[in-house]
């Protein structure tokens, strides 16, 4: 039966338990190596990488237009608690004055000894001026009285401009915290899109901006300031009158300019700031925000367009530019993309409003 067991087996040692071991080692790491490159994510082409951008940065400007409107409400209430404030000073100061004639008066009458008048009257030697005075301190009376109430006034004035001031400071303080996030999620949506375009080559990295600043063949390697002076109108810009004439030369005269998200010029806009500035220009105050603007005039279908027109993007609303006619407007676009000419077709249209 002995001869029929099968040996034992030893461990490998020395030389040949290291070989294994490095065998094994090698084995695993080519597996894991496969293995990664299995699910490793493909790199993502230029179209993909461009839709994904351009979601991005439509999720920036609607966010923009959100911290447009929040700044807008926070400077109306700000500058409404300052003036409460002044307000609340300016009585402050006359309460003060009121208390102290009050003081003095009410000093004299303690010096005076505060005597009953017919007592006065008896110990007076001369009855004709003790008359005379009796008169002008019941006119003083008088005139104290109208002092008391004043304070009266004051202090009831003063109590409800604090109460109100408590509450702009509360409305003020929520516009703030809006403002934060606002501007929070446009920073991430933009750092998100700069990510996405950082995994693209150089070639296609420039390709993509050339496209973007509406740059294609002999103007890619044009200054945004030539190219925008190549496209200004000759002659008298046409439109329905002479505000929208001038809100259209301004836009023509912003051509090339930087898109900065939150700004209203005078060197670089937003889609809405943009807006603003120019029919401002033209002595027109416009709201901020694209969702605003949209309410600031008369609705106009697209076939009724006429140069200085506002024309609306998306149905959030999150985009507006300013109408020249010809099926074309002038826009600030997003960030890399400074204000140009653009076919109203380039983004889905939602809307116009003419300005009056």
């Amino acid at each position: 039966m002995a001869a029929h067991r099968k040996p034992k087996q030893r461990p490998l040692g020395g030389p040949a338990a290291r070989t294994a071991a490095t065998l094994a080692l090698a084995g695993a790491a080519t597996a894991t190596a496969l293995d990664g490159a299995a699910h490793a994510a493909p790199r993502p082409t230029p179209a993909t990488v461009k839709a994904d951008v351009d979601r991005l940065y439509q999720e920036a400007e609607e966010a923009t237009e959100r911290y447009n409107g929040a700044k807008e409400k926070a400077d109306q209430a700000r500058s409404a608690l300052d003036g409460l404030r002044d307000e609340a000073a300016r009585r402050t100061a006359r309460l003060n004055s009121a208390r102290t004639a009050l003081g003095s008066a009410a000093a004299a009458q303690y010096r005076s000894g505060g005597l009953d008048p017919a007592v006065q009257l008896a110990l007076s030697s001369n009855p004709d001026q003790y008359l005379e005075r009796a008169a002008l301190a019941e006119h003083v009376g008088q005139r104290q009285a109208v002092a008391v109430a004043s304070v009266q006034r004051e202090l009831t004035e003063i109590g409800r401009l604090r109460a109100e001031s408590t509450g702009r400071l509360a409305d003020l303080k929520g516009h703030e915290a809006a403002l934060g996030r606002h501007k929070s999620t446009v920073r991430t949506k933009l750092a998100a899109a700069r990510s996405l375009l950082d995994r693209l080559t150089a070639e296609q990295r420039r390709a993509y901006e050339a496209q973007v600043a509406g740059r294609t063949g002999a103007d890619a390697g044009t200054p945004a300031g030539d190219r925008a002076d190549r496209f200004q109108p000759r002659g008298p810009v046409q439109a329905p009158n002479a505000r929208a004439g001038q809100a259209v030369a301004f836009a023509y005269g912003a051509l090339g300019k930087p898109y900065v998200w939150g700004a209203t010029g005078p060197n670089a806009y937003d889609c809405s700031g943009l807006t603003q500035a120019a029919w401002r220009s033209a002595g027109v105050s416009l709201p901020r925000t694209t969702y605003s603007q949209i309410n600031a005039g008369q609705r106009v279908s697209r076939s009724q367009l006429a140069p200085g027109d506002l024309v609306f993007f998306y149905s959030g609303i999150s985009h507006v530019g300013l109408y020249i006619g010809g099926g074309k407007m002038i826009h600030a676009p997003r960030p890399g993309a400074p204000v140009r000419i653009a076919p109203l077709d380039e983004m889905p249209f939602a809307g116009a409003t003419r300005v009056s």
